[in-house]
């Protein structure tokens, strides 16, 4: 078991636990004038979480790509009876109830359609010219998007598209083909805008001109915006941001975590999360970059595409960037949900990273015996 621990990428897991240290330093102000003890429940969803982590990490994730197919169709089930049995939260009917417990599908299927797409791409390469593999992959991962839109949940929706398209596009297209790719997305994201839901129109107008309705529809951008603004260049202090404490600042544990900590911990603080979050994002590329088959590649290609998604669309919409979707901040945002998939998907690279260091000094000692 030792000589296999040896064998993670310690860097990618030193950048996971600090980055959660962030996190359960904020949700611990924050657990202080609440009602809930924040702190206490991320704890718990932290521990387990990084217990899950290792524990995938110690399996071989080639036996995981055997299950993909049987893991899609479970996920779009449990997607269609979050339409029938879901839990409405916030006009979103997204969550399944187990007792106390409260589980978020869309977040499982966001890493379920990265080892699915991963093994359909490497799997059928060879068998399927690459228009077909292209159609077929979209219309498998239409069917999960369209669920999650049915919820409705255009942030979660969005992403599973980018993963796609992210995936697609690494598995290596050609340039008419990506032409084509970019002409139609162009067409069906302006199309779009009929399909949305009222309160989803809102949204984009809101973060076009958030001060026409600064006590509505504009109130969270707006005090997102004063809140980061606020923290100047070494923030105020864990437990003394006006906006967060004083509940100004809405969804504060969960979408707003970064504006928190912003104003709690001021530019430095800002800075720190981008810099750990950028230190991730690399080690995710280069376990793709020496995986040691295209499997293993494109996995890692979906959760880079993942992580970068939810990286950019939250602290974009924190600091008034972009349109507020709803999208937690990786391994930093309440919640269990998103955090035990985020943490599945980091073992599934620290088991692409194992095997491929395992086939090093493999190599290393069939070279020494040779040599002697």
């Amino acid at each position: 078991m030792l000589r296999t621990l040896l064998k993670f990428d310690w860097m990618l897991i030193a950048v996971t636990v600090l980055l959660l240290g962030v996190s359960l330093l904020t949700l611990s102000s924050l657990s202080a004038v609440g009602n809930v003890d924040y702190f206490l429940r991320q704890s718990v969803f932290s521990l387990l979480g990084l217990g899950v982590m290792l524990f995938v990490g110690f399996l071989d994730y080639r036996h995981i790509e055997k299950q993909s197919t049987a893991l899609y169709f479970i996920t779009a089930i449990a997607l269609f009876g979050v339409l029938l049995f879901g839990t409405t939260v916030r006009g979103t009917a997204g969550w399944l109830s187990f007792g106390v417990f409260q589980v978020q599908p869309v977040e499982v299927a966001k890493v379920t359609l990265i080892i699915f797409l991963a093994s359909f791409i490497s799997k059928k390469k060879s068998e399927l010219g690459e228009w077909t593999r292209v159609i077929a992959s979209l219309v498998l991962s239409a069917v999960l998007i369209f669920l999650v839109l049915r919820q409705p949940d255009l942030g979660s929706s969005l992403v599973l598209a980018i993963i796609w398209g992210g995936m697609i596009f690494a598995s290596g297209l050609r340039a008419k083909h990506l032409v084509t790719l970019f002409l139609l997305g162009t067409l069906l994201v302006s199309s779009g805008w009929f399909a949305l839901a009222d309160y989803q129109k809102e949204r984009i107008n809101t973060f076009i001109h958030p001060e026409s309705d600064p006590r509505g529809s504009g109130y969270n951008v707006l005090q997102a915006i004063v809140a980061v603004g606020s923290g100047g260049i070494s923030g105020k202090g864990i437990g003394h941001g006006s906006q967060s404490q004083l509940n100004f600042l809405p969804e504060k544990h969960t979408d707003f975590i970064f504006a928190v900590i912003a104003e709690e911990l001021g530019l430095t603080g800002a800075f720190f999360v981008i810099g750990l979050y950028l230190v991730l994002l690399y080690r995710i590329k280069r376990i793709g970059d020496t995986a040691s088959d295209n499997f293993g590649y494109l996995v890692a290609v979906g959760v880079l595409v993942m992580f970068l998604a939810h990286i950019v669309i939250n602290i974009g919409m924190n600091i008034g960037l972009l349109p507020v979707t709803g999208l937690p901040a990786p391994l930093l945002s309440y919640g269990g949900s998103s955090l035990f998939s985020m943490l599945f998907s980091l073992g599934l690279l620290l088991s692409i990273y194992r095997k491929k260091k395992g086939n090093e000094d493999l190599r290393i000692s069939l070279e020494k015996t040779s040599i002697d």
